[in-house]
């Protein structure tokens, strides 16, 4: 019984505070909205407009000293065993309020009830507990009260920045730490939710599994949600073999799945160019090339890029296709130039790249002229 309420509160968190509050990934019902709000408020005792407002400015400034809460900034140990203060010190910043916290619930229960009275429905729900399971419900209720504090504050703020694998090379150090999003509602596969932001799916690879986008789905059915956005997914368009402006503009948005289909693709190449060369620690050097690959230049950490210089000094093909990557991801940097322009910069590079003599590049290229969202 502990399991189902506190399962009851994760998908509340994460379909209710997470994706609706937070990122409007989906529009909610007033049904199940004010049950979630309500369930929350007996749970948790947290505040709509604070859990949304503090977890807007992670993303606004995540992994620098202003994140509310980053292991890389804090350390490990203080995210993932203290997570919960972490989060009541950003409660009591009004700056953060003040910016972050628009568009959250405004009305007559609020102003009167859950924000006013926020810790006061825990104490009812251990009167319920007591009341429903008798001295068990003691147990029950302190198993509820430690539930999102550990998981969602600390083992999802931290190890979800700390541990893990990724899928994208994005610009914070988010992680995916399992992919079976269930203890937590989904918010496991963190580094999907942190390079699609405003995804109310947090799944990405077939094989991954988030139990909150199942939810999501049955509320739609029973047209009590309706999803506004989900990742953008590749697709190839034989029938427009000559780039345009939608070809670009779905390069752009999935920038990150093309990079990681980049590493993916040149993957034999640059593993036997490794092995040609004979450098020391070929096997984590082919660990490290994947993400090279997959990262912009910017995002490659102090430590590595001696190492990587290195690399390519030993190699011109290795060079060829890290240079072409870097330059590939200067489509979505180019901010002043015009969607035209841009256009003929990707021209050029899908030209340069079917003459490169490298077969795989040849046929990245190929397929990049294909490039739609499904």
């Amino acid at each position: 019984m502990a399991l189902v309420l506190t399962h009851i509160t994760i998908a509340s968190v994460t379909i209710f505070l997470h994706r609706h509050q937070a990122h409007r990934a989906l529009d909610l019902h007033p049904l199940p909205s004010h049950f979630f709000r309500f369930w929350l408020w007996l749970t948790t005792g947290m505040v709509t407009k604070q859990w949304a407002a503090i977890h807007r400015k992670h993303h606004a400034k995540c992994e620098t000293a202003e994140d509310p809460h980053s292991p890389q900034i804090l350390g490990i140990k203080k995210v993932l065993w203290e997570g919960v203060e972490l989060y009541r010190a950003a409660c009591k910043d009004q700056s953060i309020m003040d910016k972050f916290g628009h568009g959250t619930p405004d009305d007559w229960i609020e102003h009167k009830l859950y924000t006013p009275h926020f810790g006061k429905g825990i104490f009812l729900m251990l009167a319920i507990d007591l009341l429903l399971f008798g001295p068990a419900g003691l147990s029950i209720w302190a198993v509820q009260m430690v539930w999102i504090p550990f998981w969602a504050a600390g083992v999802i703020n931290g190890l979800g920045h700390w541990w893990g694998y990724r899928n994208f090379e994005n610009e914070d150090a988010s992680t995916n730490i399992f992919p079976w999003g269930i203890i937590v509602g989904g918010e496991e596969l963190h580094n999907n939710h942190h390079t699609f932001g405003t995804s109310a799916k947090l799944s990405y690879k077939w094989y991954e599994f988030d139990i909150g986008w199942m939810y999501i789905r049955m509320l739609e059915i029973c047209h009590l949600a309706k999803v506004r956005r989900v990742a953008p997914r590749l697709a190839q368009d034989s029938s427009r073999p000559q780039l345009d402006l939608e070809h670009l503009q779905a390069i752009i948005a999935n920038r990150y799945a093309i990079a990681a289909r980049y590493a993916r693709e040149l993957k034999q190449v640059y593993r036997k160019e490794l092995e040609q060369v004979s450098l020391p620690e070929m096997d984590d050097l082919v660990r490290k090339m994947k993400i090279w690959l997959k990262q912009d230049a910017k995002d490659t950490p102090e430590c590595d890029k001696a190492q990587l210089a290195a690399v390519l000094q030993h190699s011109e093909t290795l060079h060829t296709i890290y240079t072409m990557r870097q330059e590939l991801c200067r489509l979505w940097e180019r901010s002043s130039l015009t969607r035209e322009q841009l256009l003929h910069e990707l021209q050029d590079w899908c030209l340069r790249a079917e003459r490169s003599g490298i077969a795989a590049l040849e046929r990245f290229a190929l397929s990049l002229r294909r490039t739609a969202v499904a």
